[in-house]
């Protein structure tokens, strides 16, 4: 695991001060890679690229980068892990092709010498993003895994364009312009992630997973990224026959697949854990990770005092049951606190999933003791684990059937009343209620609701229930909300039912820009690799065969993975409601972070920082402080893209 960065120059000149620059932008990723560093420049043709190390597989200096392959013809900048690099290695030898040493960055570029870019993509298990020049054709090619694992930022600048694992690195070139685009600000309020492949900045990308991008001198803003792999192939039955077993065979089926995917990511010549939330996913990884090792792996835990958001004990439960060698850390209101100032260079552009913060935490504490860490991210998406799967496909299944009017008035019957009037009726009926309706901010999910009921198709239903702040651009003077995956029904494939297409758009959307970007940094800003079986491809085009019955059924969730899982660990101990690695953020925003928010959507820190309306911004914190309805998830992300603004220095704004 790495970072890298690079330039490319429309006409090059040898005043252009590459080595400085590239060398620059490197340093600025050295948390991604605090082993190594290394830049390599061709003033004549305008290239540079620059390399941060992080040591996994042959810590040894054979595995320098930038890299050029024993040709000569390519050299490449390389993040990430090719977990079958070994057999690709042996194929290529019985072709010809030499190895010097033993990483997987040399197996790449003999796999590209030997297939070209494309029939490479294509042979590869793993997570990675690379820039490759090729200096015979004299073009610059930019990839990104399939899931979009890793992250590839690139901007426009004048007279060429600048990339890197981070925005960071590109800010650090002296022609970037670091113009705030209204428009993706309000698209961070609205979701708490900035869709790609937009970002914060004005001509600035991140490039799409599953994609590539070449580049050539001469006329390189007419160059488009061009898929490589797609999620919706793997809903092609041309493509990817549907699974015709039984319900035996494919818990054996995914069983295996998972075994694999899991021991090609234990292999690292440096310690390797696995973080353990006490959930479904991340037992069931641990649970292979045990099966296959030789001595106990060391697993990592956070807990809270609010035992409506703690997990731990289920963790601790599910280590002593396989033998793992478990650390724990319990996470209190100061410890979030004390993390909020690096949220902002951390995460590099405005970021509001407030899991962050846990996230952030335990992988300093993993840090001190591994390098690399397993973990179960990806099994909501790819097996239909969120709740939110079955509300929307009860909700949209009733009302869908509606006339627009019904619909219409049933919503605003359930707006009617305050979401604080709702939650004293919660409140009172308690007891004769079952337990999910015990929650404490119910009458802010009726509302969130009631929004999303007057939505003209299914699509648009779960656009509306993945917004945090619906009229996101009514607290962003100016800005229009620009189309996005989420938004855009057109992409959807062909495929069944309400859950299934929410699972897609997750997969597309959610996953990469939210969930993966989430784990990326924070894992990253502390030098730890974190590896993420359940988005091995081959499980997500095998989750993609199977039938719908087959990961949700009888209203319980990830059905096949709870089978795959009771081969290792009984069902009690996992089988419970979904918890999630959250924080309690609403009562956190009442108490002991509540002056640091107040001071920064105060009235005159929102006219210093010149993007959020104050008046909009001031009535949903009063809303939420006074207790008349939980604003909070909408409200941290207006207070993460407050902190962005500061830590940036109020950088200027692009109308």
């Amino acid at each position: 695991m790495c970072g890298i960065t690079g330039i490319l120059l429309e006409r090059a000149s040898a005043g252009d001060g590459l080595q400085t620059c590239i060398s620059d932008m490197a340093t600025a990723l050295s948390h991604r890679g605090p082993d190594d560093s290394g830049v390599w420049t061709d003033d004549a043709a305008g290239v540079a690229l620059g390399h941060r190390r992080l040591s996994i597989i042959d810590p040894s200096p054979v595995g320098h980068q930038p890299m050029a392959s024993h040709s000569g013809r390519y050299v490449i900048s390389y993040n990430g892990e090719i977990y079958n690099f070994t057999e690709l290695r042996a194929e290529l030898s019985v072709s010809g092709m030499r190895f010097t040493g033993g990483s997987d960055t040399e197996v790449i570029l003999a796999s590209i010498e030997r297939w070209g870019i494309a029939p490479a993509l294509e042979r590869f298990i793993g997570m990675f993003a690379f820039a490759v020049w090729d200096r015979e054709d004299r073009e610059l090619t930019l990839v990104r895994d399939r899931l979009g694992i890793k992250p590839l930022y690139y901007g426009w600048v004048d007279g060429g364009v600048v990339f890197g694992s981070e925005l960071k690195s590109l800010c650090r070139y002296p022609g970037f312009t670091r113009d705030v685009a209204p428009d993706a600000a309000a698209t961070m309020l609205q979701y708490g992630y900035i869709p790609a492949p937009h970002t914060i900045f004005r001509d600035t990308y991140k490039l799409l997973p599953g994609h590539l991008l070449t580049l050539r001198a001469g006329n390189m803003r007419a160059a488009e990224s061009r898929p490589f792999w797609s999620a919706s192939d793997g809903y092609d039955p041309a493509r990817n026959p549907p699974f015709d077993g039984d319900d035996e065979a494919a818990v054996t089926a995914l069983d295996d697949l998972l075994g694999d995917a899991v021991s090609r990511r234990m292999i690292a010549d440096v310690p390797l854990g696995a973080l353990l939330s006490g959930g479904l996913d991340s037992s069931t990884v641990v649970a292979a990770m045990q099966a296959r090792s030789g001595r106990p792996v060391k697993t990592f835990s956070v807990g809270f005092e609010d035992r409506e958001h703690d997990e731990s004990r289920f963790a601790r439960e599910i280590s002593h049951r396989l033998g793992t060698d478990h650390t724990e850390y319990e996470l209190a209101p100061n410890d979030a606190l004390d993390a909020v100032p690096d949220l902002a260079a951390i995460y590099d552009e405005p970021f509001g999933d407030s899991s962050q913060i846990p996230t952030l935490l335990i992988s300093r504490i993993a840090r001190r003791d591994v390098t690399v860490v397993l973990s179960g991210d990806g099994g909501d998406e790819v097996f239909g684990g969120y709740r939110r799967y079955g509300h929307a496909e009860t909700a949209w299944g009733i009302a869908g059937r509606l006339p627009q009017m019904l619909r219409r008035a049933g919503a605003a019957a359930m707006a009617g009343p305050s979401e604080k009037t709702w939650d004293g009726v919660f409140r009172l009926c308690g007891p004769a209620l079952p337990s999910k309706f015990r929650k404490s901010d119910l009458g802010s999910r009726l509302h969130a609701l009631a929004a999303a009921l007057e939505a003209d198709n299914g699509h648009e239903f779960y656009h509306r229930m993945m917004s945090l702040w619906p009229d996101a651009q009514s607290a962003v003077p100016g800005a229009v909300l620009p189309a996005t995956r989420l938004s855009d029904p057109s992409a959807m494939p062909a495929i069944g039912g309400m859950a299934e297409r929410a699972m897609y758009t997750d997969l597309m959307t959610y996953l990469p820009d939210d969930i993966l970007t989430k784990v990326d940094r924070a894992s990253m800003s502390v030098g730890l690799e974190l590896r993420v079986p359940l988005l091995d491809h081959r499980i997500v085009e095998f989750a993609a065969r199977l039938p719908h019955r087959m990961k949700r059924r009888g209203g319980q969730s990830k059905w096949i993975l709870r089978k795959v899982c009771e081969k290792y660990l009984p069902a009690g101990l996992f089988d419970r409601p979904k918890t999630g690695f959250s924080i309690p953020l609403a009562d956190w925003l009442r108490g002991p972070l509540r002056p640091w928010a107040e001071e920064l959507l105060s009235e005159q820190r929102l006219l210093d920082t010149g993007i959020l309306d104050p008046a909009t911004v001031r009535a949903k914190w009063n809303d939420h402080v006074s207790g008349k309805g939980n604003r909070a998830p909408a409200l941290w992300n207006a207070l993460m893209l407050q902190q962005w603004l500061t830590e940036m220095g109020r950088p200027g704004v692009s109308r």
